[in-house]
């Protein structure tokens, strides 16, 4: 389980998006998973999303729905706003199972889905009696809203294509076994393929390779665990699946430019209760 979602707890909560620092974008743009589902709703801006190693381009009034350990990362520009929902565990069988990307086009339901929003965020920030059963319902009737809107949306192919199919069940196996330390080649072998060939999907899908997924997901970790924890280094490289310390900390600079004990000397404030 990610540090970041066992800290946050399994609980609905609300926060914002917006256009962060260079130096903390891999908060956003790098790969990672929760164990809850995740709503993000772009209210305006541009920019990619790519959920369960497929990378679509998002835009003003649009839905992303995120199931439970789903490997996803996105791109915040200079204009986007928009927010983040967790939606808790108890609450995820009212929600699909698959990532879905909805683009709303009509006024009318635009602004019914930024009211629904309003009201929920206006619950989770009150003081007022029963003010978290209220946030509760309201996340009832987004689900209602979700799935009614859900029922009339265009159906998207390329989330159908085989190699989009192998990458999602590609990302899957990361999420289950990215502390392993097992290279690209163990998990084409385990989807039947081989790893050129995976690496070809992978790029087709979200131009990236296997291996640029896979480093990102333990990168992302690392960072985490360095920021949140006061756990030593060999350990994290020993928890991530790397032979050594020395290996950990090579490959951490080569990705961020610094090594794993000056990233946690850097400043930035800790992930949690972030996005």
């Amino acid at each position: 389980m990610a540090l970041e979602n066992t800290r946050a707890g399994d609980r609905l909560s609300l926060v914002h998006i917006g256009q962060t620092a260079p130096a903390s974008r891999w908060r956003t743009e790098a790969m990672r998973s929760h164990a809850t589902p995740r709503l993000i709703y772009i209210a305006k801006g541009q920019g990619r999303i790519t959920v369960a190693g497929l990378t679509r381009g998002y835009g003003p009034n649009n839905l992303v729905y995120i199931p439970a350990r789903t490997m996803y990362g996105y791109e915040v520009g200079a204009m986007v706003f928009g927010q983040m929902l967790s939606i808790p565990a108890a609450m995820a069988p009212d929600w699909p199972d698959e990532p879905v990307h909805m683009r709303l086009r009509d006024v009318a339901v635009q602004k019914e889905l930024s009211m629904l929003f309003d009201q929920l965020d206006r619950e989770l920030q009150s003081a007022k009696t029963g003010h978290s059963r209220a946030a509760h319902y309201h996340l009832g009737l987004l689900s209602v809203f979700f799935e009614r809107q859900l029922s009339i949306e265009e159906n998207d192919e390329r989330a159908h294509t085989a190699s989009a199919r192998l990458v999602a069940a590609y990302t899957d196996l990361i999420e289950t076994e990215f502390r392993s330390g097992k290279g690209v080649s163990h998990y084409a072998a385990e989807l039947g393929v081989t790893a050129t060939h995976l690496t070809r999907c992978c790029k087709v899908t979200c131009g990236r390779s296997a291996l640029a997924l896979l480093n990102d997901r333990v990168l992302y970790e690392a960072r985490v665990m360095l920021r949140d924890t006061r756990t030593k280094v060999q350990d994290i490289a020993s928890d991530l699946g790397f032979s050594s310390a020395a290996y950990f900390t090579r490959a951490f600079q080569a990705r961020t430019g610094l090594t794993p004990s000056s990233f946690r000397k850097s400043g930035i404030p800790p992930v949690s209760g972030r996005i």
